[in-house]
């Protein structure tokens, strides 16, 4: 039998680390009627967050948990979660069952329960648990980190999603379960620290696939569902044709004749992490200004990383994967141009948008946000624009432009170079961030001068390194950040017969020091 662990790293759900604080209620005992209101609105998923977790067992202020927590009787867990059963049963329509996960935190045990967007929604449940109250059924939704009753205009819309259930939410009658990797799968919840990890070699997949809500149907017909394709196959574009992403590089501006394209495909963590890097070792430039007046020298990118990031995961996050069209990347002297399809919902006013204050009201893919942020890809519900308009402004960027149309078919983001850059003004060939032979000041990316700067003081084991490059993802870091700066010579081993020995430290060569002294 498997264990019952989550798809995801309950510390992290107890710091709202990866879960945003609105699709998390804490209970300090165990009270059924309110667990049984939240555990309908989650169900209900008024926003397509992706339903919620409840916390029996843990204190909380002002939304925020107070740890350590009070904890529950150990003898009381049980009954408990055979209670939570006969709700599911008797108290809420159509029936529903959240997964119940007992955890030991301090000392302490507390009951994480965990309540995905149902796929049977609107959901309603019994007003009162008390026997003389029984007759009466309401609708309840998440109102920011509130449970409230549906009413009026809410409860309209409400049952107006009927069948609506989320294009990633769905499953996929094209696919089969063994279309699902174990191999990714694990992976994956190695990275997000869940527990969950650990039985993926010895349970069956279909029994990891339920506990991770990526498989659904029936026990004789079970299907993957659209999000474990797109992220748990080598290959999702078989399923979702042009699920890719495109970076197209115009060196002679957007109306030449030249261009260099480059695609990624894969499972969506991994595609966007491979765009992204791509991006940033080829791409990104820091200009550095020195002044006789003054020590400090002055500093700032072609594009700032953060805010293409950001621009980026969310066209992955938000695009539709029912329109055969690829999430594209344009990169000029004087531009990069992010555009997705289709556009923003309709809910959203055109202005607000190009203010970049837009607000979705209810999301296109619920599940596909839900892993990133475990993934630490994206941070949260709206904040990707005011992100990019506050890194653009840290590196004195011009402001980013947002577009779209009157039928919401695109949406394009409109990141301008900084005015004062190198980059923009050499025109013809490709530019070489990432390569540092040869490179004068200005021209060396800022991650290298830091890691060559603190090799001259003393040998870095492998681990410093990759703090020093800020890149958390360890293949990544290994395949385009070490090994460039040993394949240019500029760090080496010390023990160069034993590359994977655990004391395996780097120290800067000749070559280094030479490049530093003339910078």
């Amino acid at each position: 039998m498997t264990t019952n662990h989550l798809p995801i790293s309950i510390p992290d759900i107890l710091h709202g680390t990866t879960v945003e604080w609105e699709r998390l209620e804490f209970k300090q005992g165990w009270n059924p009627e309110a667990v049984l209101h939240t555990i309908c609105a989650f169900a209900n998923d008024f926003h397509n967050l992706g339903g919620g977790y409840i916390v029996v067992g843990v204190e909380e202020k002002n939304g925020r948990p107070i740890l350590p927590p009070t904890g529950l009787d150990a003898n009381t867990v049980d009954a408990i979660q055979k209670e939570l059963l006969n709700l599911g049963h008797s108290a809420i329509q159509p029936q529903y069952h959240p997964r119940t996960v007992p955890y030991d935190i301090d000392g302490k045990t507390i009951l994480v329960i965990w309540v995905p967007g149902g796929e049977t929604r609107p959901y309603k449940a019994k007003i009162s648990l008390s026997e003389q109250k029984t007759a009466d059924w309401a609708y309840y939704i998440r109102k920011q980190s509130s449970t409230v009753r549906a009413k009026g205009t809410d409860e309209q819309e409400l049952i107006g999603l009927t069948a609506t259930l989320p294009f990633d939410d769905r499953f996929n009658q094209q696919a089969s379960v063994d279309d699902l990797s174990p191999r990714l799968i694990e992976g994956f919840l190695k990275e997000v620290g869940s527990e969950l990890a650990d039985d993926v070699s010895e349970e069956p997949l279909e029994a990891i696939g339920r506990q991770m809500n990526v498989i659904s149907g029936p026990t004789e017909m079970s299907f993957p569902k659209n999000v474990g394709l797109l992220f748990f196959n080598d290959a999702p574009e078989q399923f979702f044709p042009a699920t890719q992403i495109d970076v197209v590089w115009f060196p002679d501006g957007a109306g030449g004749d030249q261009f260099e394209e480059k695609e990624f495909k894969g499972p969506l963590g991994r595609m966007t992490r491979e765009a992204l890097d791509y991006i940033r070792r080829n791409y990104l430039k820091e200009t550095v200004v020195k002044h006789n007046d003054r020590a400090e020298a002055e500093r700032y990118w072609n594009f700032p990383y953060a805010a293409i990031e950001e621009a980026l995961v969310n066209a992955v996050y938000h695009r539709s994967y029912e329109i055969r069209e690829p999430v594209e990347v344009r990169i000029t002297r004087k531009e990069l141009v992010i555009l997705s399809f289709p556009g923003p919902d309709r809910s959203i006013k055109m202005a607000d948008l190009q203010a970049g204050k837009a607000v979705s009201r209810r999301y296109r893919n619920r599940r596909i946000g839900e892993f990133l942020k475990e993934l630490e890809l994206t941070e949260g519900r709206s904040t990707g624009i005011p992100k990019m308009l506050r890194k653009m402004a840290e590196n004195g960027s011009p402001v980013p432009q947002f577009e779209t149309d009157d039928d919401r078919t695109h949406y394009l983001v409109r990141l301008p170079v900084h005015e004062r850059s190198d980059w923009h003004l050499e025109e013809g060939a490709l530019p070489v961030s990432g390569q540092v032979s040869g490179q004068v000041s200005g021209q060396v990316d800022s991650w290298i001068l830091s890691v060559l700067n603190e090799c001259l003081k003393k040998p870095l084991k492998s681990s410093e390194v990759q703090k020093l490059t800020g890149i958390k993802h360890r293949e990544t870091f290994q395949r385009n950040y070490l090994d460039q700066l040993l394949n240019e010579e500029l760090l080496e081993r010390t023990e160069p017969d034993k590359p994977r020995s655990p004391t395996q430290k780097y120290r800067l060569t000749a070559k280094g020091r030479k490049l530093l002294e003339t910078l």
